[in-house]
């Protein structure tokens, strides 16, 4: 597990890390309290992937699709009002196929475990809020 922390203008540092660690297509679980910087971190990876639109929560439509250079695409789920039933229901597990990052917010324990089970990897990013700062845990 790594550990970094980070305050909003030193998010690159983030970046870069997963960067170095993460493969070209990766499924990526973004876990926090509300308001802990999920979104913010998916809008820093997305500006270093290139990508030119403003990013913002899924909340209502559950998923975001980015384009950025160079096939570096970004799919960011938002799933904090549905359950894994729902998720499932939706048709949108097919979407992980695609390649590039998808970063997931609010997913369950079991919608994990269900991936991995089908042979995905999933890495984990813990984000806890500090005064001025955030901690990131990451781990594989």
């Amino acid at each position: 597990m790594e550990e970094i922390e980070a305050a909003l203008d030193e998010l690159q540092r983030v970046v870069d890390y997963l960067d170095k660690v993460l493969p070209s297509n990766a499924i990526v679980f973004l876990r926090g309290d509300l308001a802990a910087g999920k979104t913010t971190l998916t809008q820093a990876i997305a500006k270093a992937k290139g990508v030119m639109e403003e990013v913002t929560s899924p909340t209502f439509s559950l998923q975001h699709c980015y384009e950025g250079r160079e096939g570096k695409d970004l799919y960011h789920y938002d799933l904090y009002r549905t359950t894994y039933e729902e998720f499932m229901k939706t048709g949108l597990v097919e979407e992980f196929e695609k390649p590039g990052w998808h970063l997931v917010e609010w997913g369950c324990k079991r919608l994990k475990d269900f991936l991995q089970s089908i042979g995905y990897d999933v890495f984990t990013i813990e984000i806890e809020p500090r005064e001025k700062s955030r901690i990131y845990r990451m781990e594989a």
